[in-house]
């Protein structure tokens, strides 16, 4: 349950709830501005007591407005009392052509922790023909375990830059997602399983018929102390579905429980 909750406008943390049983919380973040504008500074603090067991998702996908010249903001402080799980799996975020945005996560993981979480970020409108020539979209995701890094991904793109072309970038793939499970050991069968969750097509490394050619590609590799799952491709929906398809093989690992969709997705 939630112990203490201090919300400042446009943020907003919904009722919880408890579709597992009353130990593990599910918990709505509303942003009711509807929309990250330049200029906004928006800040979230979030602390699990000891063996708390927690799901945070977000009411939408939140939409990142063009900015005339100010930067917005997000920053996100987890800290994670010993043998807490917190399972942060926001909607994805899609930053308009020309916004200026920056997001940084910080995890604190006490021992016996473990962080799960993903990011899904689309740049540019395409169902609108929309690219992202212009603007900057920078992410920084770090997690700490008692003054130790266990993983620090820092990603920056420029709107029109070569990065979004390159094939050793983005390739013109306007869908980028991160997945990460954090303080608890993975061992090399289980990548090999989570990579044999994505079509074949997607390992350029294998042969297949170019009629089962995909442009969107995957990649799952070991951490010091987890995993990590990258996607690059053209819909938001199949990052989601990939990264919801490993969630599900790993969740009874680190939790011991199923997977439980939260119900604010089916909306």
């Amino acid at each position: 349950m939630i112990s203490r909750s201090q919300t400042q406008a446009p943020l907003k943390v919904q009722r919880p709830f408890y579709p597992e049983g009353s130990q593990v919380c599910h918990t709505v973040l509303l942003h009711t501005a509807g929309g990250i504008v330049g200029g906004d500074r928006l800040s979230l603090d979030i602390h699990l007591h000891p063996d708390a067991l927690a799901l945070i998702t977000t009411a939408a996908a939140a939409k990142v407005y063009r900015s005339s010249g100010a930067e917005a903001t997000q920053t996100v402080q987890i800290h994670l009392a010993a043998g807490a799980c917190l399972e942060w799996l926001p909607q994805e975020a899609i930053v308009f052509d020309g916004a200026i945005y920056r997001q940084d996560l910080q995890v604190e993981l006490a021992p016996g922790a473990t962080w799960v979480g993903w990011d899904i970020t689309r740049l540019g409108r395409t169902a609108r023909g929309e690219k992202f020539l212009g603007g900057e979209w920078r992410s920084r995701t770090q997690v700490w375990q008692q003054g130790r890094p266990l993983w620090i991904d820092p990603q920056y793109l420029v709107g029109g830059s070569e990065m979004l072309v390159s094939p050793h970038g983005l390739a013109e793939c306007p869908v980028i997602g991160s997945f990460a499970l954090i303080g608890q050991t993975v061992s090399p069968e289980l990548v090999s399983q989570i990579r044999s969750l994505f079509p074949l097509a997607a390992f350029p490394s294998r042969q297949v018929p170019s009629s089962q050619a995909s442009s969107s590609q995957v990649g799952a590799t070991r951490l010091m102390s987890g995993l990590l799952c990258r996607y690059r491709g053209n819909s938001t929906a199949e990052a989601r579905q990939w990264f919801t398809q490993v969630w599900n093989l790993l969740r009874p690992i680190y939790l011991g429980r199923s997977v439980c969709m939260p119900r604010v997705w089916q909306v």
